[in-house]
């Protein structure tokens, strides 16, 4: 049984591009064939390498180029694709009403910095209040990790996160939070390997500064 559904995400990444926090991406170049995309960044990629004085005849480095190509398209920016949005089973709400809401925290995070294409890792956290549907605990996670595989800045993925998750279970109340550390700045640059950054987004109930709500999800996830 498949784990994914493509036309899930369309209907989703259309949505975030109405919204206008979509990736900026070519509508041309995502509709190439994965296959075509691998042979091609894996010959861009040893130009770069060999650009840069390595020596790719070396039995170290002559398949890196290959690795890198498969990594890029069918790993770490797999979540430029539609048809690798995770399926998204819903069940009726049976369990909480009102402004009882579900708090899924401490979600694994590996992002890529989209300026300089350095890893960003963290957690997030992701609250939402149920109407009719509820979805799997274990989709929030998928959720996340289908944005967060692909270049991307800390702020347009915790949107990304929040609208998507609003989209699929028909709710305005979502709260998505995320706490990481971006190897762009302890790598390079500053060289500060002890700050972090935080960005929240809050939508519905819990977008009210003075919400009991609000402050109940930040309380749990500290």
């Amino acid at each position: 049984m498949s784990k994914s559904n493509p036309e899930l995400g369309k209907a989703v990444n259309d949505h975030l591009t109405k919204l206008g926090i979509n990736t900026p991406t070519i509508a041309e170049a995502l509709a190439v064939a994965p296959e075509r995309k691998i042979k091609k960044i894996e010959k861009l990629t040893a130009q770069m390498l060999e650009t840069l004085g390595l020596d790719l005849t070396d039995d170290s480095l002559e398949e890196t180029p290959m690795r890198v190509a498969k990594m890029y398209v069918n790993e770490i920016f797999s979540g430029l694709r539609d048809d690798t949005f995770p399926k998204c089973t819903t069940v009726e709400n049976k369990f909480s009403h009102g402004d009882e809401f579900v708090l899924e925290k401490d979600i694994t995070l590996f992002s890529d910095c989209e300026h300089h294409l350095r890893p960003i890792i963290g957690v997030a956290h992701v609250a939402y209040i149920p109407k009719d549907k509820v979805l799997g605990l274990s989709k929030l996670n998928r959720i996340v990790q289908y944005f967060a595989r692909r270049p991307q800045v800390q702020e347009r993925l915790t949107q990304q996160i929040a609208h998507a998750i609003s989209f699929i279970c028909d709710t305005l109340d979502v709260m998505v939070v995320i706490e990481a550390k971006h190897t762009c700045v302890s790598q390079r640059g500053v060289q500060d390997t002890n700050s972090s950054t935080s960005t929240a987004t809050c939508l519905g109930q819990f977008g009210d500064h003075n919400s009991t709500l609000r402050r109940e999800v930040l309380a749990a996830t500290k």
